[in-house]
């Protein structure tokens, strides 16, 4: 027989992924990328028809060069495939591993990593650690998503 605490638990998560995937579907999101280990179960997300890829990495460290070619890679490949398609990507607290992927989208659509840096901390104030600054200071783009059709950042 499940618990009491069990049972609330197991409601008020439904509810919260019933809310996320009606913002997803508000924003027109096509695929969540989640750089945190699975808290919640990506079933209702997926039925909704939104693809859910887990990546996750170290909380407070950047990512390994396998995320950071995964997440270009798919980034070139569904805004080629689907223009105007929104992509969605997140972790914990939103301040560090999701903002240093949107950072690195930014760097690589042509834009400085200190405007990168400015324009997230704008939208999301506490954004980015020391070590995470600086891996973003001396990432090197190779112009992987430079092309006619700039990605939107909302």
């Amino acid at each position: 027989m499940k618990s009491v605490t069990n049972t609330a638990n197991t409601f008020l998560l439904g509810l919260y992924t019933a809310f996320f995937g009606d913002e997803l579907k508000k924003y027109g999101v096509t695929t969540v990328v989640r750089v945190c280990e699975a808290t919640y179960d990506s079933t209702l997300v997926v039925k909704e028809g939104i693809q859910v890829l887990d990546w996750p990495f170290d909380d407070g460290a950047p990512p390994s060069n396998q995320i950071v070619d995964d997440w270009l890679n798919l980034l070139k490949l569904k805004f080629r495939e689907e223009p105007g398609c929104c992509i969605a990507v997140h972790c914990v607290a939103g301040l560090g591993r999701a903002p240093v992927l949107v950072a690195l989208a930014l760097i690589e659509c042509g834009m400085k990593y200190e405007d990168a840096v400015q324009f997230i901390r704008q939208k999301r104030r506490g954004a980015f650690n020391s070590k995470q600054l600086f891996y973003l200071e001396k990432y090197r783009p190779k112009m992987r998503l430079r092309h006619r059709n700039n990605c939107c950042i909302q």
